[in-house]
C-alpha cells in the first residue's frame, strides 16, 4: 500500500500523522509512505527526524486580514496545488490522510478531484476551517471528540476514533514513574506543564502556588515551566523566599519523560490542547486545564469544555489566572480524595486507547475499496 500522509504547521497536527505512518508500517512493513509539507514549517525538521520521508511543497495559511499578503499566500496555494497533481502522478497514492493545517487543502483536495481515496483526522472538538471544508470532498472523517461530530455537516461520513497517544502512556507504573522524579509513589502530587515553550501566565500563578504548599510537604510537585522562561521563574521564586530545590519538588525546565510523570501524577496543571488531553483520559487523571488563549479559533477552550462537561476537569481561563485562582481551584480537589477519584473515572471514560488500531483499519479499508 503507498500512502500520502499530510498535515502541518503545529506539533499537533504532526504528530497523529507520524502515529498514523507507525502504525501502518507496524500493521505492515511493506507499506510506502511519503508525507507530504510545507517546506519551511516544522513538519520539514520533524518527519525526516522520524525515519519518514518527506516532500515540502509551497503554502502558507491565510492571514486573517485582508492585505498584499493575502495575495502573495493566494499564489502560493495556487502553486501549491500544482506541486501536488506532480506529485500524485509520480507517487501513485492508494490512499491520502489529512491531519489538518492549511497544507492539508491542496493535497487532500487535488487527491479527491483525481478520485483517489482521502481520509480526515480532526483531533479538536471545534474543527479547523481546513478539515471542515474538506469533509465534503473526503471519503471518510475521523474524529477524537464527540462533541465534533455536531459541527461537521456530513454526519454520515464521520467515526469517532479518538487520537493516538503513545504506546508508553497507561503501561508506567506509580513506583516507576515517582522513582524517575526521585519522589515517593504515595503521596499526592501535582504534574504542571505549558507546553515545551512555557506559559508566563501559567509559572506566574504556580508561584502563589507553591507558597502555599511551602508548609505541606505531603504534596509533591513536578513543574516543567518550560525552556524561555525557566530562568524567569527561578529568579521570581528567590525573590518571594521560596527555596525551590526541595525533595518534594521536581521544578524542571523541559518534560521529557511524560509516561513516567503520568504515572504518578494525581492532578494535570496545563493547557488544553488535543494530544494532552488524549493522554490525560488513557491515565485517568483529573485537571486544571487553562486554554491556550491565541490557539486558531480558540479550539483549545472547546477541548477543555469536553472534559468539564464530562466532569474529569476544571477550566480557568487564561485571562483569570491569577494565583490566588488557581490555589483556590488546587486546594478544593487535594482535600476531597473522593472527587478526584470521580473525576479520575470520567477521564477514563472519554478515552480511546483503540485509537491507532481503529485509524489503520480505516486507512487499509478505505484503501482498497
Amino acid at each position: 500500500m503507498r500512502v500520502i500522509l499530510t498535515g502541518g504547521g503545529t506539533g499537533g497536527h504532526i504528530y497523529p500523522a507520524l502515529a498514523i505512518a507507525k502504525g501502518l508500517l507496524a500493521r505492515d512493513a511493506e507499506t510506502q509512505i511519503l508525507y507530504v509539507g510545507i517546506r519551511d514549517g516544522m513538519e520539514a525538521r520533524l518527519v525526516p527526524e522520524a525515519g519518514i520521508k518527506f516532500v515540502g511543497i509551497s503554502g502558507k495559511g491565510l492571514p486573517r486580514r485582508l492585505s498584499l499578503d493575502t495575495i502573495k499566500v493566494v499564489g502560493k496555494s495556487f502553486k501549491a496545488l500544482w506541486e501536488t497533481k506532480k506529485l500524485l502522478r509520480q507517487f501513485h497514492p492508494d490512499l491520502v490522510v489529512g491531519t489538518g493545517g492549511f497544507v492539508s487543502g491542496p493535497v487532500v483536495l487535488t487527491a479527491a478531484l483525481f478520485n483517489i481515496p482521502t481520509l480526515l483526522h480532526e483531533q479538536n472538538a471545534l474543527p479547523g476551517i481546513t478539515n471542515r471544508i474538506l469533509a465534503r470532498v473526503v471519503r471518510r472523517v475521523m474524529v477524537t471528540f464527540p462533541e465534533s461530530m455536531e459541527r461537521f455537516g456530513v454526519k454520515k461520513k464521520l467515526e469517532l476514533v479518538g487520537l493516538p497517544v503513545r504506546p508508553e502512556i497507561g503501561h508506567v507504573s506509580r513506583r516507576a514513574g515517582a522513582t524517575k522524579f526521585k519522589l515517593r509513589s504515595d503521596r499526592l502530587t501535582l504534574l504542571v506543564t505549558g507546553g515545551s515553550r512555557g506559559a508566563r501566565t501559567l509559572n506566574q500563578a504556580m508561584i502563589e502556588v507553591l507558597a502555599q504548599l511551602a508548609q505541606r510537604s505531603e504534596i509533591q510537585v513536578i513543574w516543567a515551566t518550560g525552556k524561555t522562561t525557566y530562568t524567569e521563574t527561578i529568579e521570581a521564586l528567590k525573590k518571594r523566599g521560596i527555596f525551590w530545590d526541595r525533595p518534594q519538588w521536581c521544578v524542571l525546565e523541559y518534560l521529557k519523560d511524560m509516561p513516567e510523570a503520568l504515572a504518578c501524577a494525581d492532578i494535570f496543571i496545563g493547557r488544553a490542547g488535543a494530544a494532552s488531553l488524549a493522554e490525560l483520559m488513557i491515565a485517568g487523571i483529573p485537571s486544571v486545564l487553562i486554554p491556550y488563549p491565541y490557539a486558531a479559533e480558540n479550539h483549545q477552550e472547546h477541548n477543555a469544555q469536553a472534559l468539564v462537561q464530562a466532569g474529569a476537569a476544571r477550566i480557568i481561563l487564561d485571562s483569570e489566572l491569577d494565583g490566588e485562582r488557581l490555589w483556590k481551584e488546587v486546594e478544593g480537589l487535594i482535600t476531597q480524595p473522593s472527587l478526584l477519584a470521580e473525576m479520575g473515572a470520567a477521564a477514563e471514560t472519554l478515552a480511546q486507547p483503540q485509537a491507532l488500531n481503529k485509524i489503520v483499519e480505516l486507512c487499509r479499508s478505505t484503501a482498497w475499496h
